[in-house]
């Protein structure tokens, strides 16, 4: 008797978030503008795939502007950087053109006006990620970085009058609030943003991995190791019922072993991940013994959009990340 085939929950939304499409396109409207190479100040986004695409295009990563050459042009990051990251590049006489994503270019306003108005700005995100350490370059007398309710009882500020909080936009929500609550409750009279920082697309990513982890057996997230988004998606999985999780960079880091008594497999992507490499794994997955069904599972309807830099705008060349 033939085994049963798999079915295969596809979470939507899922994938390039508005965000790192916009990045990718920049960096790819660049080598079409201007030849390559072009430097791009640390990965574009995190992910290896999408990474090692762009150089064999002619991309080159570097992790300081010190190693771009006089004259060069050079792409700052999704994750954006520290004002005198910019400082250094006009020093050097480099060309620049800023891929940061505009809710991160939110949190360094944010951080910016806080630090003006004299406040001690809790910083929530995790250190050593590149969004926080450019968000804290933005105000770095001011903020005070922690990643856990725990780590706010530490904090020695100044004034418990004059405090502000900010945060990464690629926590998990659940986390990130559970710190703005410790925060809350140790600073009564906290600000906080207007709007939340925490980005659409991850909290929609997240909102989607948990429904899957209610309906499936195993829930898989297509993302690099060193995407924020995509490995907080799997701690959202297994603490929203998922018996197991896992992050896979492609169809090929999966272990048959996981699949072992498994009917149903809810599979997603970070927002850094393109849709090719979660068409891959459905391909892998399809080509077992008995196949796979896939059934879309829409939790969200996204529709979000950024506009490229003007100088990007004016020209008469095309992209089509992620594709």
């Amino acid at each position: 008797m033939s085994p049963e085939p798999l079915t295969v929950l596809l979470a939507a939304p899922r994938g390039f978030c508005a965000g790192v499409e916009r990045a990718v396109d920049i960096v790819e409207l660049a080598l079409q503008a201007y030849g390559a190479p072009v430097y791009v100040r640390h990965a574009i986004v995190h992910n290896t795939h999408v990474v090692a695409g762009l150089e064999a295009k002619g991309a080159v990563f570097v992790e300081d502007e010190s190693e771009v050459p006089e004259g060069g042009l050079l792409v700052f990051s999704a994750h954006g950087v520290a004002p005198q990251v910019r400082r250094n590049a006009a020093e050097q006489g480099l060309r620049t053109i800023d891929a940061t994503c505009p809710l991160v270019t939110k949190v360094h306003l944010e951080a910016t006006d806080y630090a003006q108005r004299g406040l001690s700005i809790i910083l929530i995100g995790h250190a050593g990620h590149q969004e926080v350490i450019g968000t804290t370059g933005h105000a770095p007398e001011s903020i005070h970085l922690v990643s856990s309710p725990g780590e706010v009882g530490a904090l020695r500020l100044p004034d418990p009058a004059k405090v502000a909080y900010i945060s990464q936009t690629t926590l998990s929500v659940d986390e990130a609030n559970a710190v703005i609550e410790a925060i809350l409750r140790r600073y009564p009279l906290a600000r906080g943003p207007r709007g939340d920082d925490i980005c659409y697309a991850t909290q929609n990513r997240q909102d989607a991995t948990k429904v899957l982890a209610q309906r499936s057996d195993l829930v898989l997230v297509v993302g690099s190791a060193n995407s924020s988004n995509s490995n907080r998606m799997v701690e959202v999985a297994l603490d929203s019922g998922a018996r197991a999780a896992y992050l896979v960079d492609d169809a090929a880091a999966i272990d048959e072993g996981w699949l072992d008594g498994v009917r149903t497999v809810g599979l997603t992507s970070g927002a850094s991940a393109p849709e090719r490499l979660v068409t891959d794994v459905i391909r892998r997955l399809q080509a077992r013994p008995g196949g796979a069904r896939v059934e879309t599972l829409e939790v969200v309807d996204e529709q979000m959009h950024f506009a490229l830099p003007a100088e990007l705008r004016r020209l008469p060349v095309t992209t089509a990340a992620g594709k």
